[in-house]
């Protein structure tokens, strides 16, 4: 290659590379009164949000209490703290009733002045604490449907051939004594139709054992 060819080689090379452009963009960082805003913007979504958990977590609480929807927050807290405190007692109450059977025939119905469900039923405590049998269950089940009564919850122990069952359950509020008298003779009744039992599976059993 001769000198004057070379020379238009280099220069067509210089002034391809001179004329070759690369756009691109160099962005700014966002400004100190930018970010505030971004800042308040989110603070005010998280605020939002939170207003919209806390009244639908009252909401709730005032479906679960004898209240109105206008009931104020302080008003409804009031109540919830109350509401607390009375369902503390009915545990402490319940665990003290004896589940453990036993070896004689008891009836317990207890009431407890002003202790009531949420939705007014009183509430009140029984046991019942006798030999067991098969259909004992069953009967007790149809004593409450036929008492109307709400079984709110429901213990059993058995040894030995003995059993305890305790209930805790809720009465209408206008017939709530009633209840409680008609449980309790439902209950005796119950037990005297147990016992009567008893006595004649015991009294088969001598007469197999005396047969020749």
């Amino acid at each position: 290659m001769d000198n004057s060819h070379l020379f238009q080689f280099l220069a067509s090379t210089t002034t391809n590379t001179n004329n070759t452009y690369y756009p691109f963009h160099v962005s700014q960082p966002p400004s100190h009164h930018d970010r505030a805003l971004a800042a308040m913007k989110n603070h005010k979504e998280a605020e939002k949000r939170r207003r919209e958990r806390i009244n639908s977590h009252l909401d709730q609480l005032r479906t679960l209490l004898p209240c109105n929807s206008k009931t104020d927050k302080a008003s409804l807290l009031a109540k919830v703290v109350q509401r607390v405190k009375e369902l503390k007692q009915q545990t402490s109450e319940i665990t003290e009733l004896e589940t453990v059977p036993s070896e004689t025939d008891e009836i317990t119905v207890l009431s407890t002045d002003g202790d009531y469900a949420g939705d007014g039923r009183l509430i009140f405590k029984a046991s019942l604490c006798c030999e067991d049998r098969s259909d004992l269950i069953p009967d007790l089940i149809e004593i409450l449907k036929s008492l109307h009564l709400k079984t709110l919850r429901a213990e059993m122990a058995t040894l030995g051939g003995r059993t305890r069952n305790v209930l805790v359950v809720a009465a209408d509020k206008e017939h709530s004594i009633e209840s409680i008298h008609f449980l309790q003779n439902s209950l005796k009744s119950l037990l005297d139709r147990s016992n009567s039992t008893d006595r004649s599976k015991r009294r088969r059993a001598l007469d197999r054992r005396l047969i020749p």
